[in-house]
């Protein structure tokens, strides 16, 4: 059985505190295990959360600011250790980052001494539009406004059709031929040829989108459009508008409210300044303007919504 959950390896923005990592993420998406900003912590969050390493099949750096890649180094050198130890290795990594930063990742990457075979494949990002195919999906980027280079992310998966199990029974298709269907398209059925569309409804692909460090830009909105799971920095409260402004970061109000603009259904704030000791309260004030409002905490795993029929 396929799972899409997102894991939270940490929260926090700049600093840690006692309570939350630099934030990390990880997303499960059937057979894909993609890495988001692994900021410091990320491989000590990945073992308290049951997250392999071994595992992953991309790696996502929004931009070079510590608390999103200061991770990078320790997932590295995990992953090589991991394919030293695998017979036959774990093939290629991808890691994807903005271009203009590439002496940052390179820095990233060779932190420290250690025998690599981590068979790290680069993707920098140069410009918006699609990045990969990752599995069944389409990984692309966006560019955001912040102040540096920094690129929001958008896993889509493509649309499809799902078997209408009322039409199966009218037409007389069951057991076995169903797949037979399936796969050639057609088949002849008691009540004659019966093809694929007679059976089937449309299917819309799910989405993910990944929203770090930027102030409010068409960016967001692009990411986020009819998106099933926002994931979406809220820095700062409505109070500290001014700072967030100053700083090029979103409030929680703020990311709500373009959550809604844009029709994702459901939003997972994070990125916290460490000034709020309580979650909740960034929840509390999104939850005004969004129906649909999760205040990420370290460790916590968030499932996508399921799919709309």
């Amino acid at each position: 059985m396929s799972v899409r959950e997102l894991v939270v390896l940490g929260t926090s923005s700049m600093l840690p505190t006692r309570y939350r990592a630099h934030n990390s993420y990880a997303l499960r998406w059937d057979s894909q295990l993609i890495l988001f900003d692994p900021g410091e912590g990320a491989q000590r969050g990945c073992t308290l959360a049951k997250v392999a390493i071994a595992r992953a099949t991309a790696v996502c750096v929004t931009h070079f600011h510590g608390d999103h890649c200061l991770g990078l180094p320790g997932v590295i050198q995990r992953r090589s250790f991991d394919n030293a130890a695998s017979p036959g290795g774990l093939g290629p990594l991808p890691v994807f980052y903005p271009g203009d930063g590439e002496e940052y990742f390179e820095n990233l990457h060779h932190a420290s001494i250690f025998h690599d075979t981590s068979d790290i494949v680069k993707h920098p990002v140069v410009a918006a539009g699609k990045q990969a195919t990752l599995g069944s999906v389409e990984l692309s980027a966006v560019a955001l406004e912040h102040r540096d280079t920094t690129y929001g992310y958008r896993i889509q998966e493509p649309d499809g059709v799902s078997v209408d199990a009322e039409k199966l029974q009218r037409a007389g298709i069951a057991g076995p031929d169903v797949g037979v269907l399936l796969e050639q398209g057609w088949i002849d059925g008691p009540h004659g040829r019966v093809v694929v569309d007679d059976v089937t409804v449309p299917r819309k692909g799910q989405s993910m989108a990944f929203v770090m460090d930027t102030a409010r830009c068409d960016g967001v909105l692009e990411l986020a459009a009819d998106v099933d799971l926002l994931v979406c920095e809220s820095t700062y409260l409505e109070t500290e508008v001014e700072l967030a402004a100053k700083y090029k970061h979103l409030t929680a109000r703020q990311a709500a409210e373009m959550a809604t603009e844009a029709g994702a259904r459901r939003l997972v704030l994070t990125h916290f300044s460490a000034r709020y000791p309580d979650n909740d309260v960034f929840a509390q004030e999104a939850s005004e303007f969004h129906g649909d409002v999760v205040a990420a905490e370290d460790l916590a795993t968030i499932s996508v919504p399921p799919r709309l029929s």
